[in-house]
Parts: structure tokens; sequence; C-alpha cells
């Protein structure tokens, strides 16, 4: 059974344009038009295909399942130089945030990138229609009885690549807290457990502070070798690239616990961030040091942070389980993100 609500953001798709209908080879024949020319119309074009962004769509699950799209083929003509009626253009509606490949481009460049909701692209064209033969009529050649044939509409082998469009991406290791505190910030319910790789695939939540809406998008955690195909987080890191800020949760309170250096934990992933896209890194200035509720005694903390706050970090205390520190951060990315906006 195919699950419903699998998030799906890679797909292969065959499209096939209408082909153009074929021109037509008739003459007249009227009761006081006895030496009628030629009438055949031409053959009408085929159909496009078209992709559209829409909003409404958040998964590339339809294109996964449904791997060819076939457009209408224009009509033939007809006789009394009709045009046959050209081919209904297929739309084939796909997520906001969608790229699209050329599968057969060596060199991998992308045809279009749908950003909005409503943007749309062309990606096969339909076939044009043949010609009837009344377009062959000269001084010279009164009675043509040939007419040409519809052209095949393009045929293309596509790769769809989703990548998520939020203004917050969640970042860190597994077990970090991010399931928790999505959840304390927005009605997402994303899956939260006591073991590694909870979450096998972003979710997205609305965080709000006073007026202001902004989605936040919780990324698979991520671990040492990610950018080279480590764990789950190779898969995700590209969900990252479109967001405005990365908000690097750190798990603090059982790092102390389990006397693990929260520095290096913070080292691995800012060093994966950089090796899958260095212009990323500019972005991850935003640190929450989380679970402090576990914490009891706070004075390495304070070091921790003020080191981070040192060399120009943004550094809050936070607990998803608690809410400590969160409705501050939330204020603090709300006011950054209006910012930027403005």
């Amino acid at each position: 059974m195919r699950d419903s609500n699998i998030f799906i953001d890679e797909a292969q798709l065959t499209v096939h344009a209408g082909k153009g209908g074929d021109g037509h080879v008739s003459f007249r024949r009227e009761k006081f038009a006895p030496r009628g020319g030629p009438d055949g119309g031409d053959g009408g074009r085929g159909g496009d295909v078209v992709l559209i962004a829409d909003r409404n769509r958040t998964t590339l699950r339809e294109q996964k399942y449904k791997r060819e799209i076939r457009a209408e083929n224009g009509s033939d003509g007809s006789t009394r130089n009709k045009t046959g009626p050209a081919g209904v253009d297929s739309f084939v509606s796909i997520p906001v945030g969608t790229e699209v490949f050329d599968s057969s481009d060596p060199e991998g460049k992308s045809l279009c990138d749908l950003l909005t909701h409503g943007d749309k692209f062309k990606v096969a064209g339909g076939g044009r229609g043949g010609l009837g033969n009344s377009r062959f009529t000269t001084p010279t050649r009164q009675a043509p009885d040939f007419a040409t044939q519809g052209r095949a509409g393009e045929k293309r082998e596509l790769r769809l690549s989703l990548k998520l469009i939020a203004d917050v991406a969640l970042v860190g290791l597994p077990n970090a807290g991010k399931s928790t505190f999505l959840s304390s910030i927005s009605s997402a319910q994303p899956r939260i457990a006591e073991y590694p790789f909870t979450t096998l695939v972003p979710a997205l939540g609305v965080a709000t502070f006073d007026d202001h809406r902004f989605v936040v998008a919780d990324v698979p955690g991520l671990i040492k070798g990610a950018n080279q195909g480590a764990g789950l987080g190779d898969r995700f890191l590209r969900h990252i690239e479109r967001t405005h800020i990365l908000l690097h949760l750190v798990d603090v309170g059982n790092a102390l616990l389990e006397k693990r250096s929260i520095l290096e934990e913070f080292n691995t992933i800012r060093n994966e961030i950089s090796s899958y896209n260095s212009s990323l890194i500019d972005r991850a200035r935003w640190i929450a040091l989380n679970k402090v509720d576990l914490v009891t005694d706070r004075t390495q903390l304070n070091g921790i942070q003020q080191h981070l706050e040192s060399l120009g970090f943004h550094v809050f205390r936070t607990s998803g389980a608690t809410r400590e520190g969160i409705d501050k951060l939330i204020m603090n990315l709300s006011r950054s993100l209006l910012e930027r906006s403005s």
C-alpha cells in the first residue's frame, strides 16, 4: 500500500508532447463550382506539457508513481480548409521549490526552478500540424494532391528535485532535540523518540511572533561524513539551501552529563555544512544550546556560551521540553527575518 503521507523529494518523469495533426487532401465539389480547387486544411498543433508550481503540493509522490505524462495529439485537418483542433495541453502540478533537470544533459544543468506559486514552465512543446494540400497551390500547380504529416511532439526524460522553502532550518546531530523544539514552537507533530534518526524526512512547522509567521524546517540529523553519504543527512542537506537562517541545536544537557565535548559536536555539524556548500556557513550563525533543563551546574555552560558569542554567534539557551528560552529565541528569529525582508 502506498502511504499518501510519505515525503518524496526526488522523481523521474517522462513527458511526451502531442503530435501535430496531419494535413488533409481534398478538393471542392460544389454544384456551381465544377472546377473547384484544393481545400484540404492544416492539422492542429499538438499539446504541450507544462509544469506548474502549486503551494498545495508538498511532495513529489504523484510524479514518483505516475512516471509518464502525455499531452493530447492535434487533430487532422479537414475539408473546406478547416484546421484541426489543437491538442489539449497537459498541466502537471508540482510543489513550490522543485528544480527540474533534463536527465540526458551530461552537464546536469537546471531547466527551471519553480520558486513561486503559479510559476509555469513548458518542458515539452507540441509538434506543429501538417499542411493541407490547399497550401501548395501555385499558378503552375493548380491541383496538388498531397499534404504533409504533423510533426512529433518533444519527448524528454526529466529529473525532479524538491528543495523545501523555509525561513529557518533546524540542524544538528541526531537526538539534538530538533523534533521536540519544532513541536514546541508550532503545531507540527514530528515523530519524537529517544533514539537516533527518529526524523527520517524533513518536517515543517509555522512559528509566530506577534503578527509575523515564519516557516521552520526540521532536517533529519546529521553525522560526521554526512556530505559524503553517511547517515541520512546527505540526502536532505539540499533542503537547507533555501533557508535564510540555519539554527544549530546542540544537545548540551546530555553532552555535559556524558562528558562529551560540546564544541567538538558543534564543529562537526559546521564542517558538514561547509563541506556540502561553503556559502551556507554564513547563515549558520544561530545556536541553541538545547536541553538545558538537564543541566544542574551551568558554570561550564556559561563559559561555552561566552566563547561562542565572542566568535560572533547568536547564542540562546533553550529547552523544548520546558520551553525555557523558546519565546526569546523566536522573538529574535522573527526580528532578524523581518529585517532581511525590509
